[in-house]
């Protein structure tokens, strides 16, 4: 039945040009929709189109079904560029608006806010299609059930496909119905995992293997895939960074620092304000989609801060401090949360609104505005055939290291690094002039987490205070507003307001920023609510068939199928991170069932794990602390946190630290604690070694292993 369904797509397709667009016909405000009661940003872009859109709640539903009506479910988010393309294109067209109005109830559905139903929808279009992206559009029977679905269409393609969709319910109905069962069928069979009751062996042999084919799609050359678009992926980076330093693999290190820097000489990273867009569409890491998102800059600091420990190469220092810069400037409110994104589109002086336009120059430009300093600026931002994107714009892209450039101009390091700032300071007060992108201004729990830990994992590796003060500022912020007194977490803070009951991704992105929180500070505090938040999930979120997690909450509505997050993509599946903090939670309190139900979780996905690896890297990652020793760092005593510091100072990626000034009632630091003396323990499943009173004996004890 689904391949007669993928038939019926295909005439579809067939039937529909591709070549007809027209302009916006409405002055603005003509048009109010019930999207104007929404806070999100993505949502309001919307709120003034003719499309009569409603937001996703139950009266809304209910209207499909009182009125028989086929349901057009359109996700996007704010800073998406062909989103903005479809709007223009169709949602903003009278004529489009009205075959739309006249036979469909329109939802209106922001990704970053309903992730769960995104989930859902992107499923079943990645099954009808065999690929998915954002704007998604799905039409399905009044009751939710998809009948059929796609990405960005241009305005033809769109009518001609909404006429025959609604002809073949109105004269056809059994044959949309059939088409929807089989379709739900698959939606609610997909990514079904089944329990692993094979024994749990993870070995070295099984990473060696994931690696092998990993390869097949590594570029050596330029780093990250062998193909366009690349996407940063921090997570992959992760995993081969630290399987190459414990295996001595100086292939795949070369290779991971190699992706690292040509992400940094890029145009993916933004050469004059600093922090990265989503990702680029080329294979040299040049034209991005120029939105910033906050969960990227998250997790890339954290990447950058661990290779800088782990290489203290300059660069990643710099990336970081420019990064965090950034985010303090564009995406931090004054109460310390951190706002979502910025738009790929913003205005040029046109009045036009233009992907990048903020970000690019043209020769004439930056003449005008270097002068001088022209000429060698030219040449250390490529300003020629190999910086050229399209029109006379130019994306700032770097293929020399200082280093380099200096001896090849005979100009001393220091005099060149403060010539580039000098650089930097002038283009960002020139840009300043320009119309600024669009802010997506909500905040989300997880990814706020995320921001969070590149915070901790800065201070940790650079031991810059301010960066520990921005990441405690923000983790009270989180549990002072997004905790629920149920225990719960909500998803969603938006004007004053704390909204929608949180995922799993919430809670798993925050236990594991909470537990690098007390790692970091050694307070108690973040390790006992990363305990109760785990709990919670157990409450309302576990699968006991499974010994997985589902991504929606027990109390939370039912949509057409309830879905597990297993993948690791731009951001880790929120089940491998759960079996990550299980893991270190277990190790802390001495927790059987969290240490079980971790490793069953692993060996559940293990063989997709070794077949498809860079979409297992976190699993891998967990695996990794399998492999090999992983080591229990115990501090106690009244000098704990400068022994901390010094063993901060080295990359040892297989441990998890525990330590207290005083006393602690966590169960690994039981007996510890000896007055006026501060010890260090190395454990390894419950076996340590000598207690040290110096920190680089200690370390020699992890050291001598690798």
């Amino acid at each position: 039945m689904l391949r007669a369904f993928t038939t019926f797509l295909l005439l579809l397709l067939f039937l529909a040009s591709c070549k007809s667009q027209t302009k916006n016909e409405m002055t603005k405000h003509t048009y109010t929709n019930d999207l104007i009661n929404e806070t999100s940003p993505y949502l309001l872009q919307h709120a003034h189109n003719p499309v009569n859109w409603k937001p996703w709640n139950k009266e809304t539903l209910e209207l499909a079904k009182e009125q028989n009506k086929l349901i057009i479910i359109s996700i996007g988010y704010a800073a998406c560029h062909w989103c903005h393309v479809m709007e223009h294109e169709s949602f903003e067209d009278v004529e489009v608006a009205q075959v739309m109005n006249d036979n469909f109830i329109n939802i209106k559905i922001d990704r970053e806010e309903r992730p769960d139903i995104d989930q859902v929808y992107m499923n079943a279009v990645q099954l009808m299609t065999g690929q998915g992206g954002w704007p998604l559009n799905c039409i399905t029977l009044p009751d939710g059930r998809p009948i059929y679905g796609g990405t960005y269409f241009p305005k033809k393609n769109w009518i001609n496909i909404l006429e025959q969709l609604s002809e073949l319910y109105r004269t056809k109905p059994e044959k949309a119905i059939e088409y929807a069962e089989n379709l739900t069928e698959g939606v609610q069979n997909s990514d079904i995992i089944i329990k692993n009751t094979n024994a749990a062996n993870f070995n070295k042999e099984a990473q060696e293997q994931a690696i092998e084919n990993w390869e097949k799609r590594i570029d050596y050359k330029l780093g990250g895939n062998n193909f366009a678009p690349k996407f940063p992926m921090p997570t992959n980076y992760e995993f081969l960074l630290r399987y190459a330093f414990q295996t001595n693999n100086e292939k795949i290190f070369d290779f991971t620092n190699t992706t690292l820097t040509q992400m940094a000489y890029g145009g993916i990273y933004d050469q004059v304000g600093g922090g990265f867009a989503r990702y680029s569409v080329d294979e040299k890491w040049h034209v991005p989609h120029f939105e910033k998102m906050l969960y990227d800059n998250g997790q890339l600091v954290s990447l950058y801060s661990n290779a800088y420990l782990a290489t203290k190469n300059e660069l990643y220092k710099e990336i970081v401090e420019e990064t965090l810069k950034f985010v303090e400037l564009e995406l931090m409110n004054p109460d310390f949360a951190f706002y979502s994104s910025l738009d790929a589109d913003s205005n040029t002086p046109e009045g036009e609104l233009e992907e990048g336009a903020f970000y690019v120059w043209t020769k004439e430009e930056l003449k005008e505005i270097l002068k001088d300093d022209y000429k060698l600026f030219k040449d250390y931002y490529n300003v020629n055939s190999y910086g050229f994107w399209e029109k006379e714009n130019y994306v700032l892209i770097r293929n020399k290291s200082d280093e380099q450039f200096s001896k090849k101009h005979d100009i001393p390091l220091s005099e060149l690094k403060d010539t580039i700032k000098n650089w930097k300071k002038t283009l960002f007060k020139e840009r300043s002039k320009k119309e600024r992108p669009r802010l997506d201004d909500k905040t989300l729990t997880s990814w706020n987490a995320l921001m969070l830990k590149g915070y901790v994992e800065a201070y940790r590796v650079f031991d810059n205070n301010h960066h520990l003060e921005i990441a405690i500022k923000n983790a009270n912020f989180l549990l002072n507003n997004q905790l629920r007194e149920d225990g719960g977490l909500n998803h969603n803070y938006k004007n004053g307001k704390s909204t929608i009951n949180g995922y799993l991704e919430d809670y798993a992105t925050l236990i594991d920023a909470l537990i690098s929180l007390y790692e970091a500070t050694l307070n108690e505090k973040w390790l006992t609510n990363a305990k109760q938040l785990t709990d919670y999930t157990f409450d309302h979120f576990y699968d006991t068939k499974s010994s997985l997690f589902f991504f929606t909450s027990d109390e939370d509505e039912r949509l057409i199928a309830r879905k597990m997050e297993i993948h690791d993509n731009v951001i880790p599946a929120s089940n491998s991170i759960m079996a990550k903090n299980l893991l270190k939670l277990g190790h802390y309190y001495s927790n059987s069932h969290y240490l079980t139900t971790s490793k069953q979780m692993l060996n559940n996905v293990k063989e997709d794990a070794i077949k498809y690896p860079s979409s297992y890297s976190n699993w891998l990652d967990v695996m990794s602390n399998y492999v090999g020793d992983y080591y229990e760092v115990a501090i106690s005593g009244k000098d704990a946190l400068e022994k901390l510091e010094e063993i901060n100072k080295e990359y040892i990626p297989n441990k998890l630290i525990a330590g207290s000034i005083n006393e602690s009632t966590i169960p690994l630091m039981k007996d510890r604690y000896v007055k006026d003396k501060t010890f260090i323990y190395i454990c390894v499943n419950g076996s340590c070694q000598l207690p040290q009173t110096e920190t680089r004996k200690a370390i020699n004890q992890i050291k001598k292993h690798y």
